[in-house]
């Protein structure tokens, strides 16, 4: 399978993630997006040096990917190009920060060594607990849930078209390598002479299906805004969702968790 093919599978299997018809996909869409929120305020809430803290917020993950049925292995392995892109951001923390922060069983540990571990955990967390979202909330979904909070329409219908728009993207790039492997035989990818003209065809091309696209969308009585595909009422089921996890969250930020933690462990 080749690496656009790949691509295109695994954008295709989260699209199917989104729309299986299991609880937590039946959950109102703005109150999964408001939790997710909620949850990557309280964890980037936290000090640069507190990484007990923020190590802590990996609970709610923990059970979320328990009660979904994702696997966090494929979760990981589909997020493996912007993980390491996360993990950068701190990495010259320890250069600039030597002074000790903690002792570890004699051994001390600089505030940069703190501060990029804590700054690491914030972007993995907040990597994974957007793809949570992403993987139980179709893209139409969530955009209905960003309306109600009155979010410029203009704004959620780029969101949109943007995702949409991938597809046919991705989709024309596929074309175009599988047509070029046919007609080169036995060559390991693509002649860097041939880049200009590839990228150039694949411009047009998919200029022009997004054209008939949008052709389509106005024959269907397009206005500027997607209608939602279905409309949710906010339930009992919604609002127990809503109060355990956001509550759960605010637990784990405002107790000293890891204290209670490391004092029961010590007994």
């Amino acid at each position: 399978m080749s690496k656009i093919s790949q691509a295109i599978y695994e954008i295709e299997s989260i699209d199917e993630l989104a729309r299986k018809d299991q609880w937590v996909n039946r959950i109102h869409p703005l109150v999964k997006l408001c939790v997710t929120v909620f949850f990557l305020v309280v964890t980037v809430s936290f000090g640069r040096y507190d990484l007990p803290g923020t190590a802590l917020m990996i609970l709610y993950l923990f059970f979320l990917f328990e009660l979904t049925g994702l696997s966090v292995r494929k979760a990981l392995y589909r997020l493996r190009i912007i993980l390491p892109l996360v993990c950068i951001v701190g990495v010259f923390n320890p250069i600039f920060d030597r002074e000790t922060a903690v002792v570890i069983g004699g051994l001390a540990v600089s505030g940069g060594v703190l501060s990029m571990i804590t700054l690491m955990l914030k972007g993995i967390y907040t990597v994974l607990a957007s793809y949570l979202l992403i993987a139980t909330t179709t893209i139409g979904d969530i955009c209905y849930a960003m309306r109600l909070i009155h979010i410029p329409k203009i704004i959620v219908t780029e969101i949109l078209l943007i995702y949409r728009y991938l597809f046919v993207l991705v989709r024309e790039a596929g074309r175009i390598t599988q047509a070029y492997s046919l007609r080169a035989p036995g060559q390991k990818g693509i002649n860097i002479k041939a880049w200009g003209p590839l990228i150039g065809q694949l411009l047009l091309r998919s200029l022009d299906r997004a054209d008939q696209v949008y052709a389509s969308m106005n024959l269907r009585g397009f206005k500027g805004e997607f209608p939602p595909g279905r409309k949710y009422g906010f339930g009992l089921r919604d609002a127990l969702y809503l109060i355990i996890f956001a509550g759960g969250i605010l637990l784990l930020r405002i107790l000293p968790m890891a204290e209670m933690i490391g004092r029961i462990a010590g007994r």
